[in-house]
C-alpha cells in the first residue's frame, strides 16, 4: 500500500530473508544484536561498517512483507524469540505491536543523543505520536522520515512549481504520473482535493467512504481523460519516467528525483502550497530483546542512528530528513565535502523545513478505518 516495498527493496543488493553474522565472541564480549530491519538503515557499504560504528554486534535479518505480515511474525510466529529490534513505518503501526505486548517502551535517558532529536518529536510535537503508544508512552526511535511531494521536469517545463494542480492539469495530460498504490495516492489526490475547496475532505489520511468514493471517482475522471501518461511501479520505473522526459510531472519519493537528477535532466521535488504526505521509520526493541538482556546493545546503536554522522549520510545517499537538529552546522564543518555537495545539502535542508511548516500536510496511516472501501475503490480505479 505504501512506500514499505520500496524503503524494504530499495538497495544495492537483496536477497531472501538471511542472516548475516558479522562477528563472533572473539571481537564481541556480548551476543550480537538480532535486528529484524531494511538496507536503507544501512548508510555504509556494508553492515559490519555500521556495526563497528555503533561498537554493536550485529545479525542482521532483511525485512520483508506487509504491515500485517510484520504483526503476525510476532505474534504468531517465533518473531519474539528470532528478533531483538526491529523497524517499522510509524503509521499507528507502534500502537498495534504495543497493544499485543511485543515491543517494549523506550528509556531515552540511555541514549545520550536522544536530546538532538528535532523538535517535532517532542511531546505535543507534530510527529509525536508516531512513536508513542495511546498512553504517550515512547515506544519508538526515529531513524528517518519525510515529506512525500512532487517531481517535476524544470529543464522543459521551464518554471518551479508548487501545486499539486499540475499533476492534473490539461497542459500537462498524458506527462503525468502517479503511483500504483492505494495509500500515497488517494491521500495526496484527498489533501489537493481538500485544500483547494473541490471536495469536502476531514481526514485525508482516514477518509469516511463518501469521501473515499469521491477521491476515487476524481481520479477515474482524470484517468479516462488521458491524464495519467504512466501509473508507475518500481522505483526504477518511476526514475525512468521522470529522466528520459516521457513524464514532466510525477508524485513520488524524493530519492527518485535525486536518482533521475543524476541522469542528467533538472528534476526538481517540489514544495506543495497544498501540503505533503508525511511519514517516517522508527526502531523498536522487542519483548524477546529485552527478556535477553539486549537494552544495552540497542540504546548504543540507537545513539549511532540519532548522530549527524548517520544523518548526514541519510540525507545525501537518500535524500530522507535527518532526525537530529544541528545538521546545518555539521554540514558546514565536515572537511571532506567540497562546496557544491555541502550547498547542496543545505539546500534539501531548507526545502525539507519548509515542506515540514505546509499545515495542509497529512501524516500516513497504515490502519484507516474503512481500509475495505479504499481497497475497493482503488480496484475500480485500476480497472477504469
Amino acid at each position: 500500500m505504501y512506500r514499505r516495498d520500496f524503503i524494504k527493496n530499495f538497495t544495492y543488493f537483496s536477497s531472501s530473508l538471511c542472516l548475516n553474522h558479522l562477528f563472533n565472541k572473539s571481537v564481541f564480549a556480548n551476543e550480537a544484536l538480532k535486528i529484524l530491519t531494511i538496507n536503507i538503515a544501512k548508510v555504509t557499504k556494508t553492515w559490519n561498517d555500521m556495526s563497528i560504528r555503533a561498537d554493536v554486534p550485529l545479525s542482521f535479518y532483511e525485512k520483508r512483507g506487509s504491515a500485517t505480515e510484520l504483526i503476525e511474525i510476532f505474534s504468531k510466529g517465533d518473531g519474539i524469540e528470532l528478533y531483538d529490534a526491529v523497524t517499522d513505518n510509524g503509521g499507528n503501526q507502534e500502537d498495534v505491536l504495543f497493544k499485543k505486548k511485543l515491543i517494549e517502551t523506550i528509556d531515552i535517558s540511555n541514549m545520550k543523543n536522544w536530546q538532538k532529536i528535532i523538535p517535532e518529536y517532542k511531546k505535543n510535537g507534530e510527529y509525536s505520536d508516531s512513536i508513542r503508544n495511546e498512553e504517550g508512552d515512547i515506544v519508538g526511535v526515529p531513524y528517518l522520515s519525510n515529506t512525500d511531494s512532487l517531481a517535476y521536469n524544470k529543464t522543459k517545463i521551464g518554471e518551479n512549481i508548487n501545486t499539486w494542480e499540475a499533476l492534473f492539469d490539461s497542459q500537462f495530460k498524458g506527462y503525468s504520473s502517479i503511483q500504483n498504490s492505494l495509500g500515497p495516492t488517494f491521500t495526496i489526490t484527498a489533501i489537493y482535493l481538500k485544500q483547494s475547496n473541490k471536495q469536502d475532505i476531514k481526514n485525508p489520511s482516514n477518509m469516511t467512504k463518501d469521501e473515499i468514493k469521491g477521491v476515487c471517482e476524481f481520479l477515474i475522471k482524470m484517468k479516462k481523460r488521458g491524464q495519467f501518461n504512466k501509473i508507475w511501479k518500481s522505483f526504477n520505473e518511476g526514475v525512468e519516467l521522470l529522466a528520459n522526459g516521457e513524464v514532466l510531472v510525477s508524485s513520488c519519493w524524493e530519492p527518485m528525483a535525486i536518482s533521475a537528477q543524476k541522469k542528467g535532466t533538472e528534476i526538481k521535488y517540489g514544495i506543495m502550497k497544498e501540503g505533503h504526505l508525511s511519514w517516517n521509520n522508527i526502531w523498536m526493541l522487542t519483548k524477546g530483546g529485552q527478556k535477553r538482556g539486549q537494552q544495552k546493545n540497542f540504546y548504543k546503536l540507537m545513539d549511532l542512528y540519532l548522530s549527524p554522522w548517520f544523518g548526514i549520510r541519510l540525507l545525501d545517499k537518500y535524500g530522507f530528513t535527518p532526525q537530529m537538529t544541528g545538521m546545518k552546522k555539521y554540514i558546514n564543518d565536515l572537511e571532506n565535502f567540497d562546496v557544491v555537495k555541502k550547498q547542496t545539502l543545505t539546500e534539501r535542508l531548507v526545502d525539507k523545513q519548509k515542506r515540514i511548516s505546509i499545515k495542509g500536510n497529512s501524516w500516513q496511516n497504515l490502519y484507516p478505518k474503512e481500509i475495505l472501501t479504499y481497497k475497493d475503490c482503488w480496484q475500480k480505479f485500476l480497472a477504469a
